[in-house]
């Protein structure tokens, strides 16, 4: 395998990404992060997280969370519920009209990836990680944050 094979293989995986997200977006008008916080939530016990648990899950600042979770909102898939042990606490809830967004919602290539990554050996898992740290230092993107999909969503 050439530079140029190597160039084309992560070319074909950006543009998985980015069209996954559009037919996503246009099909459900959800994007991806928001799609993988309600999938967050449905997967919790209680169906709701705090705003610092879907942070962290995402991967994502708090404002871009904040975002995710206002547009979320304003759509009447989640409700904010105020802890009753303190006020200054409030849990992001599923609503029943989410359900309905489940049953027709596909499959995520996040999803589909994480069950096939299952799949692996350690060995084989840490030499696809060795080599994804590999490719992320020699694109000098260390800092970025690794949120789960490119999206229109994140500032530049």
């Amino acid at each position: 395998m050439n530079r140029e094979e190597v160039l084309i293989n992560i070319r074909k995986i950006v543009r998985a990404i980015n069209l996954e997200n559009k037919r996503i977006q246009k099909q459900f008008g959800l994007s991806i992060p928001q799609l993988l916080c309600l999938n967050f939530l449905r997967n919790k016990l209680e169906k709701s997280a705090n705003h610092k648990e879907i942070k962290d899950y995402l991967n994502l600042n708090a404002s871009t969370v904040t975002g995710i979770i206002a547009r979320l909102l304003s759509k009447g898939l989640v409700e904010k519920i105020p802890s009753k042990t303190d006020k200054r606490i409030v849990s992001v809830k599923l609503t029943k009209a989410c359900e309905d967004l489940f049953e027709k919602a596909p499959e995520l290539m996040h999803s589909r990836l994480n069950e096939k990554l299952k799949l692996l050996s350690d060995q084989k898992l840490t030499q696809l990680k060795d080599s994804l740290d590999f490719i992320i230092d020699l694109m000098d993107i260390e800092a970025i944050e690794a949120a789960p999909v490119i999206t229109s969503e994140e500032p530049i």
